[in-house]
């Protein structure tokens, strides 16, 4: 398994992310979000991986102009506004090759391979 966490250093349920893959010895990389954006590739993986820009928005993000802005845009507006506003992104995203989670998702993360 080659496992990447993107999230912050403050966020709650990316601690538990990367507690849940040390408890199993999973070797993980984590991309901190506030240093280090996700690129259009890695965003547009992690979108077609999860099932749409949708299931990437917190809906808790502290930025509520930008979420506001991104929840009343048109579709196809909303990804290009989601990787210039990184902040509401749904944390942890958990990639596993082509595989990848927005949020707490254990339940996914066991039947990894």
């Amino acid at each position: 398994m080659n496992i990447q966490i993107f999230g912050t250093t403050k966020c709650f349920d990316t601690k538990k992310a990367q507690r849940y893959f040390k408890e199993r010895n999973i070797k993980v990389q984590f991309i901190n979000l506030k240093e280090k954006s996700m690129s259009k590739g890695e965003l547009t993986a992690v979108m077609q991986a999860v099932g749409g820009v949708d299931k990437l928005i917190n809906p808790k993000a502290k930025d509520k102009d930008t979420l506001l802005l991104i929840t009343y845009i048109a579709d196809e507006d909303k990804f290009e506004k989601l990787l210039e506003n990184q902040q509401i992104l749904l944390t942890p995203i958990v990639r596993n090759g082509k595989q990848a989670t927005a949020g707490y998702q254990p339940d996914i993360w066991k039947n990894w391979k």
